[in-house]
């Protein structure tokens, strides 16, 4: 895995690129341009931006009307107060109108770090897979953040993008096959599957890497796409490696870990390990310190497995 590049960073030098192919494309944030990383749009396309001040409800209201005229609009701030403080405007007035507005939400997760728990969302993914017809995606790294971007603002309809401030290992390749709603195998193996998602990627190869050297085989899914999620892989996972480990910067209600077992109960129950949050709010801390202390590592994934399998 080569360097580590910020998905956020990705999602900045996308909306540049993909402003000059689109003119109808819309970029609107709450006062957190040099956050998102939607500042570089802004000063390529001062028109087509709009700052709507530190008021995440009005950022989604005002996102939805813009859509609802004719253009496709990405709508940025931070996953905890785009997901939390502006749920019921991303409900009511993105998802029941099916307005073609791309929730693109950075700082997801523990790694925001020192801005703490009142920043540190675990509950977005849980709470945007509910709303009906939402498409939520969660990227492993920058080249399939910038791949997924890309299908998801030209798929009409309302999405849910989550994007991390930390960076993290890039581990596809430009001519990497990634698509909306397919997973991405990653890494083969006999013994168990561990599928994960966002940052957890990267543990979930380096621990199936650290259980190989003794002698089991993980096969490693890259579950990018919450909803809809790939039905297919996980039960052929399940059918052919039998116990899952899944891995995911969230709660362990309601997001990935959640989303698998809904899968697996109804098509080939198996044993099913989850690493993610557990049900705990954050603290302020440096993103490694506190990764570690939620059980959120290479280490976690590899423990849930010998677990698993036990």
């Amino acid at each position: 895995m080569a360097d580590k590049i910020a998905t956020r960073a990705a999602y900045g030098e996308f909306l540049v690129e993909k402003g000059r192919e689109r003119e109808d494309l819309i970029v609107m944030d709450a006062d957190l341009s040099g956050s998102t990383k939607t500042k570089g749009f802004a000063k390529a396309y001062p028109e087509r931006f709009v700052n709507c001040g530190i008021a995440e409800q009005d950022l989604m209201a005002e996102a939805a009307g813009i859509a609802l005229s004719g253009h496709v609009v990405c709508a940025s701030t931070f996953a905890m107060f785009a997901a939390g403080r502006a749920y019921e405007i991303i409900r009511n007035s993105i998802g029941y109108t099916n307005a073609n507005v791309k929730v693109c939400a950075t700082h997801a997760g523990i790694t925001v770090g020192e801005d703490g728990a009142s920043h540190q969302t675990f509950e977005d993914i849980a709470l945007m897979r509910e709303i009906p017809g939402m498409l939520v995606v969660n990227p492993a790294d920058a080249v399939s953040a910038k791949k997924l971007l890309n299908e998801v603002v030209d798929t009409d309809g309302p999405a849910y993008v989550r994007l991390g401030r930390s960076g993290v290992p890039v581990i596809y390749d430009e001519s990497s096959d990634i698509k909306i709603g397919k997973a991405n195998v990653i890494r083969e193996g006999s013994d168990v599957t561990i599928i994960a998602t966002g940052i957890m990627v990267a543990d979930a190869l380096e621990a199936a890497e650290e259980l190989a050297n003794e002698g089991v085989y993980a096969r490693v899914i890259d579950m990018h796409t919450i909803k809809p999620i790939d039905e297919t892989a996980i039960i052929n996972a399940a059918r052919e490696n039998g116990p899952i480990v899944t891995a995911e910067e969230h709660s362990v209600i309601g997001g990935l870990g959640s989303a698998v077992a809904e899968v697996v109960v109804k098509n080939k129950p198996v044993r099913v390990e989850m690493v993610g949050q557990k049900d705990t709010f954050g603290e302020s801390g440096k993103p490694a310190e506190l990764r570690e202390k939620y059980g959120l590592t290479k280490a976690d994934i590899v423990k849930a497995v010998k677990k698993v399998i036990a």
